[in-house]
Order: structure tokens, then C-alpha cells, then sequence
């Protein structure tokens, strides 16, 4: 992920006291209703579908305007569907979630105790976003606080300037402060943000930025959901088709431009077929997008991505690494800020493109020749956020699901995991902690709050001082 810079100082326009004052606002207004009902909730949920359906256009144009280039379907695709999608899923499911659930069948019942886990709201959620997928990583997570019954503020990235203020501007129109409020990223906010004593903060970034917003939250005690970036492996194993899997892959690799967290970072393929996934590549792509000017293939956020993108791929060429462009014309266009696709060969171990997280349109290609090799190399690295393998062989999925640890897994394909709204999203180890979406989501944003239920008569009645024979024998039947 994009790292949220936490600067030292903020500026006027949102200083602590507006941060605090919003705080408390909402804080307010969750113990005053701290049990929201199910109809106030799919209020909720109904009200943050019709938010992004009534302003799609204008949704759209402020994400385009911010990276300067963004592909109008790919922000209709993996932004405003994704929200409209989310909440019908929720929507079907959360009369049940909210249920308590019914625990234990043991001696106790025989006397009439019983236990209980009621989920409750835990107050407010304090959301960081990142500027990839502003419109997603905003709404997705205020969709599963809503659904829990929580109040939320979401402080948005400094690279999503004109998106933040459309939001600030449209959302009261929906929702009042005291249930949502979003903030602009003018320089300091976020260090501000995160100090805040919310009952739960939400972080989308980077690792470095993770650890700082989790240091901070360390300071109130807050817990944290860390949803954070790595270098996401595919593997293509012998028995795979080929030209399935290079379409597939490549798909996903030119999405947004390669600026995903859970992208494709990389490719393991068996050395025999390099040569030949190259050449179909280079078909693919450029049946998909004729030349880097298309509208459909987006620009880079800003020029210091840019800049580093494009440093590392001289970086590997000048040690001795092959650039296989994907699509004819110019390698990049800075004025535009658009790199066209690459794939890498023998990209050194220790360059840039190799240790780092790429986040763009460059894919390094590493040969095999056994399944144990990648496997050594991926576990040689922190875990990834997501794992691609790609094989029709069950066993084998197995053994690689078995042996290499990841946040999530799509087998067959690239990213999908992500929109399965039934399943958990979240990181593990570097790449993250925590989950959300599906009911892991719920339960993320709730507080499962045991409730033991003592009946009109209490076994534990015989366990009273002075200890007798009776207490002796009770003992003996329940722990022999």
C-alpha cells in the first residue's frame, strides 16, 4: 500500500480541537442510542448505497481528477459496485449476525444457567484510507461499522484531495455529523487522527505508516485493524494452461495501473515457458490497451510514484535485467504520468523491484524448475497479503496452501478473493492484522460480549466454606 505521510504539525483549517469536538459529538450520540435496532441499521446501509448511486458521476470525475488519469470503468467496477454489491450482501445477512449466539451444553443447563454472546456496538470507528481505492476503502469499511451499530470519522489521503472535499461537502445531505464526518489530509492530520481515543481504528497503507498508527493507538489502548501492502506471489505450476493463466493475470497486473495491494507482485513460472508467456503477454496486452494514451489504462497517484517506479526498472536494466514491453510506443510518458506494462527477466534478487512492493504496471518473471523452489523464496520473505497459485491439481493447490502462509488466496486467479463478500479480507504478520468484510467484518467493528446467565439455583452452592465431604465427593465427580 501507498504510505499516509503523519506529519508533525496541522494546519488551521482541521486542528486537534475540530478532530476532539467531532469526537465527542459522535460519542455522545452513541450512548445516548448505543443499541441502534436492525431497521436503524439498514437505514444506514441503505442511505450509503443511495449516497454513492445518486453521485456516481461526480464520484467518478473527483477520482479521476486526482490521479489525473483514471479509467471511468475501472472506478465503476472495483469502486462504485463494490459498495452498491457490499451492501445488499450485508443487508441479507444482518438480521441474523446480530442474533445472540447461544453457547455451551454441559452440567450447567441441568440447573437452568446458560450462556450467551450478544454482539454491541463498540461507539466510534476511526477509518485512515489510502488513495488507490478511495471510494472502496472508505465506504466498504463504514458499511460493516454501520452494520455493528457504530458512528465513524474517516480521514482520507493527501492524494485524494478532490474526492475528500466532494465527500465533505455531499455527505451531510445524507448523514449528520454526530453518525459520519470526513476530513481532508491538509498536512498533519493524520499523527492528530490516530491519537484520538476511538474504540477502534481501521488503517488501509502502508507497513511503515501501520506501525506508526499502531504505535499511536498503543497510547489509548485503541485496537487496530491493520490492512497493509507486501509482495503478493503468483505461481503458475506445469500443469496449468498457459494462456488461461497469462490473461488472467495480466488482467489484474494492469487494474488501476498495478496500484493494488493485493496485485500481482510477482510471477513464478517454469523455466520452459517463459519465452512463450512473454509472447502471449505481449498479445494480451496489447489487445487490451493499443497504446498508453488509452483513457482505459490509468496514470501513476503522483510523480514521486512515478519517479520510483521508473528508477527501479532502470535500476534492474542496468544490472543486467531484460525489460520486455507489453505495448508499442514510449516505456513511460511523465507529462502523463502512465508506465506502460512491463515484465521483467532476471531481475537481480536484491534490486529494488525484487524487495520492494512494486505497486505499478511492472511484473518481474522468476523461472522454476520444482514447486519447492518457489515456496523457499516466498517464505524466505515476510508473508504476503495475498497468494496466486495457479494449478488444476488439487494436491498440489494443497501443498502450497499448507506451506506457504498468506492474508488470502485465490486460487486460479488473481485478486478475487478481495470481492468475495462472504469471505474475510486482512493481512497477516507484515501484511497486516485483523480482518473485515462478511461477518468477520461484523464481528470486527462489534464487541462479542459474553453473558453468563446463573440460574435460580446455583451449583456452586456446594462449593461454599467450610469444605465437608460433600464438597469432596461434588469435586470428585466433576473432575474424575
Amino acid at each position: 500500500m501507498s504510505a499516509i505521510p503523519l506529519h508533525a504539525t496541522v494546519p488551521v483549517d482541521v486542528t486537534r480541537h475540530t478532530l476532539e469536538e467531532t469526537l465527542q459529538l459522535q460519542r455522545a450520540a452513541y450512548l445516548a442510542n448505543p443499541i441502534p435496532t436492525l431497521a436503524q441499521r439498514k437505514a444506514d446501509l441503505l442511505k450509503l448505497k443511495a449516497f454513492v448511486q445518486d453521485n456516481r458521476e461526480g464520484l467518478v470525475q473527483a477520482v479521476n481528477a486526482d490521479y489525473g488519469n483514471r479509467s471511468r470503468h475501472e472506478t465503476l467496477f472495483t469502486e462504485i459496485f463494490t459498495v452498491v454489491d457490499g451492501v445488499d450482501h450485508v443487508l441479507k445477512h444482518l438480521k441474523k449476525w446480530m442474533k445472540p449466539q447461544r453457547r455451551g451444553v454441559d452440567l450447567r443447563n441441568f440447573f437452568g444457567a446458560s450462556n450467551r454472546v450478544i454482539p454491541q456496538p463498540l461507539g466510534v470507528v476511526g477509518a485512515i484510507v489510502p488513495w488507490n481505492f478511495p471510494i472502496n476503502l472508505s465506504f466498504t469499511g463504514l458499511i460493516y461499522t454501520f452494520a455493528a451499530g457504530n458512528r465513524s470519522m474517516v480521514k482520507m489521503s493527501e492524494n485524494s484531495r478532490h474526492l475528500a472535499q466532494f465527500l465533505i461537502d455531499k455527505i451531510p445531505a445524507y448523514f449528520p455529523r454526530e453518525k459520519l464526518a470526513f476530513f481532508d489530509e491538509t498536512g498533519g492530520v493524520g499523527i492528530e487522527f490516530s491519537q484520538l481515543k476511538f474504540d477502534h481504528i481501521l488503517f488501509t497503507g502502508s507497513g511503515p505508516t501501520g506501525r506508526a498508527v499502531m504505535a499511536a493507538a498503543a497510547q489509548n489502548l485503541c485496537p487496530v485493524t491493520l490492512e497493509l501492502g507486501g509482495k503478493s506471489p503468483a505461481i503458475i505450476c506445469d500443469d496449468f494452461p498457459l494462456r488461461k493463466a497469462a490473461e488472467r493475470l495480466l488482467f489484474v497486473k494492469c487494474l488501476n495501473a498495478g496500484q493494488i495491494c493485493t496485485t500481482v507482485d510477482h510471477a513464478f513460472v517454469p523455466h520452459n515457458k517463459i519465452a512463450t508467456f512473454v509472447a502471449m503477454a505481449k498479445e494480451i496486452v496489447t489487445q487490451r490497451y493499443p497504446s498508453l494514451d488509452t483513457p482505459d489504462f490509468t496514470s501513476i497517484i503522483d510523480e514521486r510514484a512515478f519517479n520510483r517506479i521508473t528508477a527501479a526498472m532502470e535500476e534492474a536494466e542496468a544490472r543486467g535485467a531484460t525489460l520486455v514491453q507489453l505495448i508499442p510506443g514510449k516505456k513511460w510518458d511523465a507529462s502523463t504520468r502512465k508506465i506502460a506494462p512491463h515484465i521483467v527477466l532476471n531481475a537481480p534478487d536484491d534490486c529494488a523491484l525484487r524487495t520492494r512492493e512494486i505497486f505499478g504496471p511492472v511484473l518481474p518473471v522468476i523461472g522454476f524448475n520444482a514447486i519447492e523452489e518457489p515456496i523457499a523464496a516466498i517464505n524466505a520473505r515476510p508473508r504476503p497479503l495475498a497468494l496466486y497459485p495457479f494449478s488444476n491439481d488439487h494436491q498440489q493447490i494443497q501443498t502450497l496452501l499448507d506451506r506457504v502462509m498468506s492474508g488470502g488466496v485465490s486460487v486460479n486467479d488473481g485478486l478475487f478473493h478481495v470481492a468475495q463478500h462472504d469471505l474475510p479480507f486482512g493481512g497477516v504478520g507484515d501484511s497486516g492484522m485483523g480482518h473485515y468484510h462478511g461477518y468477520e467484518g461484523f464481528a470486527t467493528f462489534s464487541k462479542m460480549r459474553p453473558v453468563f446467565y446463573q440460574a435460580p439455583f446455583s451449583a456452586i452452592k456446594f462449593m461454599w466454606p467450610p469444605y465437608g465431604k460433600f464438597a469432596t465427593k461434588y469435586l470428585d465427580f466433576l473432575t474424575k
